[in-house]
């Protein structure tokens, strides 16, 4: 039975959290709050797999009066005590702005998750595609269309609507 007890207590739930911080920070400071979420978790017996910053994005609305916000992703193993924890700090800070954690998985063994590399991805994703011109000037809040692909003649000078 002791064995057995072990066992489960060995076991973690998987979780992503994500988390938005202020556009004007440096890349120092955005290190600091991953150290600072790195040891939170390593405290309270989890275990970090990877963080990957997003980079600059531009927001659906205003947070906290940007209309950008640096995005990162971290994604670990742990208890709900030690997500509890993970947004308790970020809602303490004061460069970061919203969060959000998704449980991903239950009953998973630490054991057969590697940490992988941090990521860090190309700094202002929007401005660096080349289509992104076109899709801010028909209004940027509609869906996601493959490429290719063309709007019906109705819908494609739809008048703007005021909110």
């Amino acid at each position: 039975m002791a064995a057995a007890e072990a066992q489960a207590k060995k076991r973690l739930r998987e979780y992503e959290t994500i988390f938005l911080v202020k556009p004007d920070l440096t890349d120092d400071n955005v290190d600091r709050i991953k150290d600072r979420v790195r040891g939170i978790v390593d405290r309270e017996g989890g275990k970090v797999i990877r963080f990957t910053i997003w980079g600059k994005k531009k927001t659906m609305y205003p947070i906290a009066k940007q209309a950008r916000a640096i995005y990162v992703h971290t994604h670990y193993l742990g208890s709900t005590t030690l997500v509890a924890e993970v947004e308790r700090n970020l809602r303490n800070i004061d460069e970061v702005t919203r969060y959000i954690s998704v449980k991903i998985a239950e009953e998973i063994d630490p054991e057969t998750r590697p940490v992988l590399e941090d990521v860090k991805m190309s700094g202002d994703v929007e401005e660096a595609r080349p289509q992104g011109d076109a899709r801010e000037a028909g209004g940027g809040g509609g869906s996601f269309r493959p490429e290719g692909e063309e709007l019906p003649p109705e819908l494609e000078e739809a008048p703007e609507e005021e909110g």
